[in-house]
């Protein structure tokens, strides 16, 4: 059986990718009133991103333990590769290293250096390889690869997210501001740091197109688009850069969750730029 790829919940991938693949996620916590939910098991309520007083946290070691033992069953022994989100801002990978001595170097953890779709990318990128027949090394590389070179770029529309949650570096430049400016953020070297910021958000999408575009370099891209609780905004995105960079072979579209929307608040849109993936089958 070929090498098995774990990830955790923030990657963000859909449903149908995460079973064409045999990808396992392991969830994320998030806890309000005392009560903890995990995202992708439990329902979450849909105003959870306008709630104060929520915490989030990574996956728990006993969870990671559990998915890398079954991949471990499911892989007949080739192994398992796990792709996280930085581990400068949440303590998963940590996490899963500690896991992962449970099993006698039978498991590759990944550090992706990014948050969100980027680590989905990076988990795709393992589990594409892992479908042609690589072996553990081979696969783990490829996510290494993927990582390095994969884009992220997020337009935020309301700052009080990303000041209640402390997970933005130079937050103090940023964040002394008024709270009518737009950042645009991206993710360099694994923290979540400012761009560009702008007067409006119209001004901040713009650029952050222009940015995506620069980015593409008329190369073969895979393109994502993230959001949180802005479908009609995302969609405006996508049909803006389908009409921009021509060398598109998939797009992905989807919901950053309760737990990064929790982060970046209702409204946020991202672009992620993915190089070395093959085309994808997504079902509606």
């Amino acid at each position: 059986m070929p090498v098995v790829v774990v990830t955790d919940s923030s990657a963000r991938l859909p449903q149908s990718l995460v079973e064409r693949y045999r990808i396992k996620q392991v969830p994320l916590h998030l806890t309000v009133n005392g009560v903890d939910y995990r995202e992708g098991v439990d329902d979450i309520p849909d105003d959870i991103v306008t709630t104060p007083g929520v915490t989030t946290s990574g996956a728990i070691p006993n969870d990671l333990e559990t998915a890398f033992g079954e991949a471990i069953d499911e892989s007949d022994g080739d192994g398992v590769v796990a792709v996280h989100m930085s581990r400068r801002l949440s303590g998963t990978w940590s996490a899963a290293r500690l896991a992962a001595e449970q099993y006698s170097g039978q498991v590759r953890v990944v550090d992706s250096r990014s948050v969100g779709l980027a680590v989905g990318f990076a988990a795709l990128a393992a589990a594409q390889a892992a479908a042609a027949g690589g072996d553990r090394d081979r696969v783990y590389e490829e996510a290494i690869r993927e990582s390095a070179i994969v884009e992220s770029l997020m337009a935020v529309q309301n700052l009080e997210n990303l000041r209640n949650s402390g997970r933005m570096s130079a937050a103090s430049k940023l964040l002394g501001s008024a709270l009518s400016i737009k950042p645009i953020l991206h993710t360099v070297d694994g923290s979540l740091v400012l761009r560009e910021r702008h007067r409006t958000f119209s001004k901040a999408l713009a650029k952050m197109l222009d940015a995506a575009v620069e980015v593409s370099k008329g190369t073969e891209i895979t393109l994502g688009i993230q959001h949180c609780q802005a479908p009609d905004l995302a969609e405006d995105v996508r049909a803006k850069l389908a009409e921009r960079i021509r060398k598109i072979t998939s797009t992905v579209v989807v919901d950053l969750g309760p737990i990064l929307g929790c982060h970046v608040g209702r409204g946020a849109v991202g672009v992620v730029i993915g190089s070395r993936l093959e085309p994808l089958t997504i079902d509606e």
